[in-house]
């Protein structure tokens, strides 16, 4: 039985099992989840929505049907991974701002540019539209594609739709999978499909070429892209980046004032991004960057974007798009990495490539479809010519029928002329009806059909049906047998789509320099930084602080000088330095209430506390004693603080430790420990050695179950004392040690 089992035990690596398993994971996502497909441009989640919406029958010109049945009935069919994934994925397909077409016909709240979530789906309603259903599910039923099980094999579900547009350029497509992403941008439909056309008619078209058809992007907002000239090696390679700007009009006011109005926005600015570039356009006023802005106020509304800034009488408007233009996201750049699932795997693909993964989809489908056709047509044209040579002898198959016993030995007689058994009126008929030879669907015709077929009338509609069927056979041979008939065909389909579908373009595309904004240089002054005891913090002008003193020293935890052109640091007990540019820092009246630290920089007060602040001035002027609960000190010379990172370790902790003391080491000659069992200890700070940030530092009290809860530095000439254990204790009377000693007892 051992033996048995020893057999039946796989030894292998642990890391090749690990590797083989993450592979296989990583695969599942990008090809069953994140990436579109290059022919119909849909990911999976989308093409299911589709397909289900399809069977339910929310046609466009039916009612519409509550989003959570066709979520419920996507998930339990065919996407069994969440509902908030199916409705977020329908509910994007229906908003116009996002998609350069959309596909689903959504009725209530499905969100807004602004960044306004949709209602929840048992609140909404959804059904096809026009397009999707004629173009995008119009061939389902003609047998053009495959279709695969569904997850639990009680479905079929189809492989791809039969998309006759490349859905991944009109619509683009955005994802991200396990190590790489997708980002296409959407495309005018007009335009792409004067691009297929050209690529159909050419197949040695460049991208170049292709480009100059397609144009570029066409994104739902508008706005203007003006990178042009670095188009063609983005739509060569597959990747770059887009510069897109927001349409700015000015208008004249009354009084000779002005106002600048955004009328289109980037892209990237769809959702909070509005809200975003209102609040940075507040804080160039805010921080003195400008003088020249008034108010602004969002006036959008169903009409279109309207965010208007007022501007000061005698103010340069251009000078203040620019600024716009510099600071905020009103220009942005949009990452364009055309990533899709070819043949099966990813692949970043060129203009050129898409389309000609679109192309020979397109023939495909038409071949497909056009072979059925033909198939279902030759059937009938082998029935009609039998309902038609049944007529010619229609006594004599009545005849037949009369005499036979079953009606499978009429169809025997019909389909090989064996009239055994069956009773003829005379000898003449029986040799006649031994010389039939209907084909045996032609016979199942003969045997169903009505006795009303044989009006007159009926047989004239007949012969007329029949030669429809021999011209449409004729049709689709040609087109099976010519390229370019096929070819036709398709481009025709195209120009009906175009025609019914099309619209103009929306995005501007140009060339324009990057925007150079001739800052002023910042006059350098004095300020002094104020932080009360909850944390908010703000600037004041320094004859301000001299005529109020004492109260700002009452009413602020932490006070001192500094100039404009610095930085305040903020050393926390994690161990961390957070800096902030003191322009950063709102410059307010004693009265105002400051601005949040945390707003201004990474510190986090519920995670964390302030052990020291200072002017990075300070610092950079003086060496930094660091000591901690756990009792280890260290000095960093202030240089080591000096960084462009807004936050950066500024040393380095043992697990469960804190930083309890930080301050400047320069004017010191002792330190003092106490710990909470009592204990303390002084001795010379030159026995505390220079380290980089990232050393944990050297033992300055052995502890022995006990922690370090304060720690001093002393001067020599000066006396200091302090209350410990609820008594007064002169620091300074300390017997002198060695550094990491036990300390003595304090009394």
């Amino acid at each position: 039985m051992k033996e048995a089992m020893e057999d039946r035990v796989i030894r292998t690596d642990y890391s090749e099992i690990m590797q083989k398993n993450y592979i296989d994971y990583a695969m599942s996502v990008i090809v069953a989840r994140a990436l579109p497909d290059v022919r119909d441009g849909l990911k999976p989640v989308q093409r299911r929505v589709l397909y289900d919406m399809h069977e339910l029958g929310t046609k466009y010109d039916k009612p519409y049907r509550k989003s959570a049945r066709i979520v419920g009935d996507t998930m339990g069919k065919y996407h069994p991974h969440g509902d908030s994934s199916i409705y977020e994925s329908l509910v994007v397909m229906a908003q116009d701002f996002k998609k350069g077409q959309i596909l689903v016909d959504g009725h209530g709240n499905f969100g807004s540019i602004e960044g306004d979530g949709a209602a929840a789906m048992r609140y909404t309603e959804a059904r096809l539209m026009k397009i999707t259903q004629e173009v995008y599910l119009g061939d389902l039923d003609k047998d053009v594609v495959n279709f695969v099980p569904n997850f639990d094999e009680t479905e079929k579900e189809p492989e791809v739709l039969p998309v006759r547009v490349p859905n991944i350029l009109v619509n683009g497509s955005e994802g991200i999978a396990v190590g790489m992403a997708t980002s296409i941008p959407p495309h005018n439909l007009a335009a792409v499909i004067d691009t297929v056309k050209a690529f159909i008619c050419n197949k040695d078209m460049t991208n170049a070429e292709l480009l100059k058809v397609l144009g570029g992007p066409d994104f739902p907002t508008g706005g203007i892209l003006v990178n042009k000239d670095e188009l063609p090696e983005i739509y060569e390679k597959g990747t770059g980046k887009l510069r897109l700007r927001g349409r700015v009009v000015v208008e004249e006011l009354k009084g000779g004032k002005q106002q600048i109005v955004v009328t289109e926005i980037p892209y990237t600015m769809v959702g909070a991004g509005i809200g975003k570039f209102m609040a940075d356009t507040a804080a160039l006023v805010e921080n003195r960057v400008t003088n020249d802005i008034a108010d602004i106020s969002n006036q959008s509304s169903k009409e279109g974007i309207r965010i208007v800034i007022e501007l000061k009488k005698g103010a340069d408007a251009e000078k203040i798009i620019n600024l716009l233009y510099k600071k905020t996201k009103l220009e942005d750049t949009f990452g364009v990495n055309m990533l899709v699932v070819s043949a099966g795997r990813p692949e970043t693909l060129s203009l050129r490539g898409i389309l000609e993964a679109f192309v020979d989809f397109r023939f495909e489908l038409a071949n497909r479809k056009y072979r059925n056709l033909l198939e279902k047509d030759l059937e009938k044209r082998e029935v009609e010519e039998g309902l038609i040579k049944a007529v010619d002898v229609i006594d004599l198959i009545i005849e037949i029928l009369r005499g036979s016993k079953s009606a499978g030995q009429a169809r025997d007689c019909l389909i090989r002329g064996n009239t055994e058994g069956i009773r003829f009126k005379t000898e003449k008929s029986r040799r006649l009806a031994s010389k039939l030879r209907f084909t045996e669907r032609q016979a199942t015709a003969i045997l169903e059909m009505r006795l009303v077929k044989l009006i007159g009338l009926e047989i004239e509609a007949l012969l007329s049906q029949h030669e429809e069927t021999l011209a449409r056979i004729a049709r689709y041979e040609r087109l099976l047998s010519d390229y370019g008939e096929m070819a036709a065909e398709i481009m025709r389909e195209l120009d009906g789509i175009k025609a019914e579908y099309g619209r103009p373009r929306r995005t501007s595309i140009e060339n324009a320099a990057q925007v150079v904004l001739e800052e002023k240089a910042i006059e350098e002054e004095e300020v002094v930084f104020a932080m009360d005891r909850f944390g908010y913090a703000k600037l004041l002008d320094v004859s301000t602080y001299e005529k109020n003193k004492e109260t700002a020293e009452s009413e602020n935890r932490y006070l001192f000088r500094m100039l404009n052109t610095d930085k305040v640091c903020v050393f926390t007990d994690t161990g961390k330095l957070h800096t902030v540019k003191a322009l950063d820092i709102p410059q307010k009246r004693l009265r105002d209430k400051g601005t949040p630290l945390d707003n201004l920089s990474n510190f986090r007060a519920k995670d964390e506390e302030i052990i020291f602040i200072c002017p990075l001035a300070y610092v950079r002027s003086h060496r930094i004693f660091f000591a901690t609960k756990q009792g280890f000190v260290k000095i960093v010379d202030g240089e080591e603080f000096v960084s462009t990172v807004r936050t950066v370790a500024a040393t380095k902790l043992s697990e469960g430790d804190k930083v309890l003391f930080v301050g400047g080491a320069d004017e010191a000659e002792y330190v003092v420990l106490l710990t909470e069992n009592g204990f303390a200890i002084r001795f010379l700070l030159a026995e505390v050695p220079v380290q980089k940030r990232a050393a944990v530092g050297v033992r300055g009290v052995k502890l022995e179950e006990d922690a370090v809860n304060h720690a001093y530095l002393l001067a020599a000439s000066r006396e200091f004392s302090v209350e410990h254990r609820g008594r007064a204790l002169s620091l300074n009377r300390l017997r002198l040690s060695r550094r990491g000693g036990k300390g003595v007892k304090s009394r």
